[in-house]
């Protein structure tokens, strides 16, 4: 049996706040995932360096570039003050 591989929809950040995110999605804990972020994050504040981050919302998956300013418990920080869930990331490309 093959696996269907769905390619990610290339979305602008500033749509980021119209897509939805009320679909419960349980995720693992993933230090990979964490691991990820905090690189992300040190790259972003020190060299505005920009990464792909491939998520998922209530339509499907979804691919942003963009800078992550900051990490919090449940949600990303991205450039502009857009907030993206992080149980709903799965991966970030440097």
């Amino acid at each position: 049996m093959e696996a269907i591989v769905q390619t990610p929809q290339l979305v602008e950040k500033e749509m980021i706040p119209s897509l939805s995110f009320k679909d419960i999605v349980l995720s693992e804990h993933n230090s990979d995932l964490d691991r990820q972020i905090e690189n992300a994050v040190r790259l972003g504040n020190a060299y505005h360096t920009k990464v792909s981050i491939v998520f998922i919302d209530d339509e499907g998956l979804k691919r942003v570039n963009t800078t992550i300013w900051a990490k919090g418990e449940r949600f990303i920080c991205l450039k502009g003050g857009i907030w993206l869930p992080i149980s709903r990331i799965i991966e970030i490309n440097f």
